[in-house]
């Protein structure tokens, strides 16, 4: 019972940490300024792990690499507590690649969240918008296009944030069958 509680409490922190950190790498990438709310947020929750990264680890192009490790890095600590809290039975050499799936994880559970946040913030927006609305609107554009070039409005409706919201569903259950494999 209390190995469940922590390991719930540490997927909770460090899905949103780890998130923080994925957001933040994906809105560097995507050029989103950080003068807005969100960027302010996400800033404030992970500026103390990538400033210091970024001494060690340098950007490759648009991608921000420190965040990128700093996410892995969160993920890897979540499964190492759980190892020792578990008594260390499993090979050590296997947490690495638990922390890439789970990495892997939280960038799907991420985008899922993402998706279901601007599908609701899009069905109560106004006109104008707000200046969070757009920053997450302009963070799924680039996702949601090529599906839109393949699903057409229908009745005025874009169900196209439905599809990919299926298609990562579909993602989700291809990788937790990959891991399955991989791991035995």
């Amino acid at each position: 019972m209390p190995y469940q509680i922590i390991s719930f409490l540490l997927d909770i922190i460090i899905g949103l940490l780890g998130s923080a950190f994925l957001l933040r790498l994906y809105m560097q990438f995507q050029r989103v300024p950080f003068g807005n709310p969100v960027g302010r947020f996400v800033f404030a929750l992970t500026d103390w792990l990538v400033l210091p990264l970024r001494r060690i680890v340098p950007a490759a192009g648009r991608w921000d690499l420190a965040s990128l490790v700093a996410a892995f890095l969160l993920v890897l600590a979540q499964y190492a507590v759980l190892w020792l809290l578990e008594g260390a039975e499993s090979e050590l050499v296997f947490l690495p690649v638990l922390a890439v799936f789970g990495l892997i994880r939280l960038v799907i559970s991420g985008l899922t969240g993402l998706l279901i946040v601007y599908a609701v913030m899009s069905w109560v927006q106004t006109a104008g918008g707000s200046s969070l609305f757009r920053v997450i609107e302009r963070l799924c554009e680039p996702l949601l296009r090529p599906i839109r070039r393949i699903v057409p409005l229908i009745g005025g409706i874009d169900l196209s944030p439905l599809v990919l919201l299926v298609l990562l569903q579909v993602a989700s259950m291809v990788w937790w069958s990959i891991q399955g494999a991989v791991l035995g």
